[in-house]
């Protein structure tokens, strides 16, 4: 894919991996952050200053960009106004493609609340008249390994439902590869792990592979709820922590796709590698 290309969130866990994917390309590259002076320093890569939610700042920093690769903010409120926001902006500035990184599921009844911010913003890209390609990331194999408290306890309401996570590393270099490749306009892709897991496995794998004795207690709505009350949070934020087990539970995430193999070329790792190679 030609022409220039905007990443944000280059700061992150996830935009930053695919920040390093596309320069390693040899792509250009403009980095849209909060703080340039935390950049990470690649080459064929700009850094410019916007804050996301500033939409006449986004319009102007995307000016010239064929393709943005749009990591989703941090989970708020309201992040799905927000989201859209940003698609009108980029929409504005007379961007050609956007790569959009949602999430499994996404609808606006699913049972993630989370999620739903990702449905609305994935129909406002549809309408906006750009091209798009749509990534669907599952849960994060990066994140089950804290998803336990200090005691090894993993809490919550996922029953016996399944869950395909997915290594951060394997959905950055499917996301860059959907980036730098034209022919993928147009489609939509699940990305997985190549298994799905009910919490008890990945309690299970990680007493195993990482010698730190983690189990499963299977709560109920309200235990989940009142063991979280501790944390002072806001009732939004509570409710996107519950029913990120309970999705699990009603096997909202336990599609296995063969998405990440066609965009990488490699299957992506099992938890069971993944924690070996922590």
């Amino acid at each position: 894919m030609g022409g220039l290309i905007a990443v944000n969130g280059s700061t992150g866990q996830l935009g930053g991996r695919i920040a390093r994917l596309i320069s390693a390309s040899g792509a250009h590259q403009r980095l849209l952050v909060r703080d340039p002076s935390r950049v990470p320093r690649l080459p064929h890569s700009e850094a410019e200053p916007v804050d996301l939610t500033d939409a006449s700042g986004t319009r102007r920093q995307l000016a010239g960009v064929d393709t943005f690769v749009f990591v989703s903010l941090p989970e708020s409120k309201y992040r799905a106004r927000q989201q859209v926001s940003v698609i009108e902006a980029a929409a504005a500035a007379g961007v050609q493609r956007v790569v959009y990184v949602s999430f499994v599921g996404a609808a606006p009844d699913c049972t993630f609340t989370f999620g739903r911010d990702h449905w609305h913003t994935e129909q406002a890209i549809v309408g906006s008249g750009m091209e798009f390609v749509i990534l669907r990331n599952n849960f994060y194999q990066d994140v089950l390994v804290h998803f336990g408290g200090p005691d090894g306890v993993i809490a919550g309401p996922a029953a016996q439902g399944r869950v395909a996570a997915v290594a951060r590393d394997d959905s950055a270099a499917a996301i860059a590869a959907a980036a730098l490749d034209d022919s993928r306009t147009g489609q939509t892709y699940t990305l997985t792990g190549p298994e799905a897991l009910t919490m008890a496995e990945v309690a299970a794998l990680i007493t195993e592979v990482t010698g730190k004795p983690t189990t499963y207690k299977a709560e109920t709505f309200d235990e989940a709820y009142d063991s979280r009350a501790q944390y002072g949070a806001e009732a939004w934020e509570v409710e996107g922590w519950v029913s990120s087990y309970a999705s699990i539970a009603n096997g909202e995430t336990a599609l296995v796709t063969t998405d990440v193999e066609m965009l990488v070329g490699k299957p992506p790792r099992s938890f069971r590698d993944f924690l070996a190679n922590q």
